[in-house]
C-alpha cells in the first residue's frame, strides 16, 4: 500500500511517499480504509524526534484519520465492515500513523462518524478539538458561569475552545490579532481584545473584575506574569503549547491567589479521557457547531511539504488535509 514514512528521525525532508508492507490487525484491532488524514504540529514533534515516543521503523507519520472499517479482530467489538470512523490517535506510543491507505486502530481509539458529517471537515477538528476538551474540562474544570480566557483564539484549537467553553455556559474573553476579531465573536465569544494592546490587561479586568477562572494559552508564549495578574481566586492557568518556552512564574502572586498551574501534553491522555472527548467531539460535529475555519485538500504525496510548511508557520488558522485517493 502507499504510505507517507520515515525511515529515520529528522526534519521534514525525511518523509518518502511510496509503497510499504500493509498492516495487519490483531484480535483487538480494527482495520480501517483511510479516506482523510489532518496534519497537526505534534506530528512534526515525532517526526522530528522533539517529542520521544517509541516508533518503528518505516514509520507512518500522522494521527488522526477518517476511514471505513475493513476488517476487525474478534476482541473489537461494537465495529462492523463498511462503517464510517475516526480516530486522533495514532502515530505515537509505538502505533504506526494514520497517513497511508490502510491503517490499524485499537479498538479503544476508534470512533463512530456521525452520519452526514463530511469525513474532510471531520478529520481537520478532531486533533485541536480533542486538545480543547482537555485542557477545559479534563484539566481546566471548567463549570457554567465561569469567565475563560482564550489566547491565540483564532486558531485550530483556539476556536475549539471557543466552542466549547460556550457550550459548558462560560463566557469567554478572547485575545487574537484584530483582524481575527470578526471570527473569534461568530464562534461565541463575549468579547475580543487584540493581544498587542498595551492595556491588555486592564481590558480583562474591565470585562471581568474579579478574574479569570480558566486561562488557556494556544499560542505557547505562556506569559504567566500576566496570565497570574489576571487570575481569578481559585483560578486555573492551563498549559498545552510551547514545548521550548521557559516563562518565570511568579509563584508568591499564585499562591496568594490559591491558584494553579497544569500542563498537559494530548499524547499522555488515557483512552478514556479521550473517549471521553470524543462523545463531546461527535455530538458537535454532527449539530454543525464544530468546523475549521480553512482547508486545504491535498494528495498523501504532500506529507513532506505540508509538514515543511507548518514548521515555516505559513498556515495561520488553515488546516490541511491529506488524501490518499484524490477526490
Amino acid at each position: 500500500m502507499r504510505a507517507a514514512f520515515i525511515e529515520e528521525l529528522g526534519p521534514a525532508e525525511n518523509i518518502r511517499y511510496g509503497e510499504i508492507a500493509p498492516p495487519t490487525p490483531g484480535p483487538t484491532d480494527v482495520l480501517v480504509a483511510v479516506e482523510a488524514v489532518s496534519v497537526n504540529p505534534v506530528d512534526t514533534f515525532v517526526r522530528s524526534g522533539l517529542f520521544r515516543t517509541p516508533v518503528d521503523f518505516p514509520f507512518v507519520i500522522g494521527r488522526d484519520l477518517v476511514g471505513t472499517v475493513v476488517a476487525a479482530g474478534p476482541g473489537a467489538a461494537g465495529f462492523a465492515v463498511g462503517d464510517r470512523v475516526w480516530c486522533n490517535s495514532l502515530g505515537h506510543g509505538g502505533r504506526q500513523g494514520a497517513a497511508a491507505e490502510q491503517a490499524v486502530v485499537p479498538v479503544d481509539r476508534l470512533y463512530p462518524l456521525p452520519a452526514e458529517v463530511d469525513p474532510v471537515e471531520a478529520v481537520a477538528v478532531v486533533h485541536p478539538a480533542a486538545t480543547a476538551y482537555l485542557a477545559l474540562f479534563t484539566h481546566g474544570r471548567v463549570r457554567p458561569g465561569e469567565t475563560v480566557l482564550v489566547a491565540g483564539a483564532a486558531g485550530n484549537v483556539g476556536s475549539a475552545l471557543i466552542v466549547m467553553a460556550v457550550e459548558a455556559g462560560a463566557r469567554v474573553v478572547a485575545t487574537a490579532s484584530a483582524r481575527d476579531a470578526a471570527y473569534c465573536r461568530s464562534l461565541g465569544a463575549e468579547t475580543v481584545l487584540d493581544y498587542k494592546d498595551p492595556d491588555l490587561v486592564s481590558r480583562i479586568r474591565e470585562f471581568d473584575p474579579r478574574g479569570i477562572d480558566v486561562h488557556v494559552d494556544t499560542s505557547g508564549t505562556n506569559d504567566l506574569a500576566t496570565a497570574v495578574e489576571v487570575l481569578a481566586p481559585r483560578g486555573r492557568i492551563v498549559l498545552l503549547a510551547g514545548a521550548r518556552s521557559q516563562p518565570v512564574l511568579p509563584a508568591g502572586p499564585l499562591y496568594m491567589k490559591d491558584g494553579a498551574v497544569l500542563g498537559f501534553v494530548i499524547s499522555h491522555a488515557t483512552t478514556a479521557e479521550l473517549a471521553e472527548a470524543a462523545g463531546a467531539i461527535s455530538r458537535l460535529l454532527a449539530n454543525g457547531r464544530l468546523r475549521a475555519r480553512s482547508i486545504e485538500r491535498a494528495p498523501l504525496s504532500e506529507a513532506a511539504r505540508t509538514h515543511r510548511r507548518i514548521e515555516d508557520g505559513e498556515l495561520h488558522g488553515s488546516r490541511v488535509v491529506l488524501q490518499p485517493k484524490e477526490s
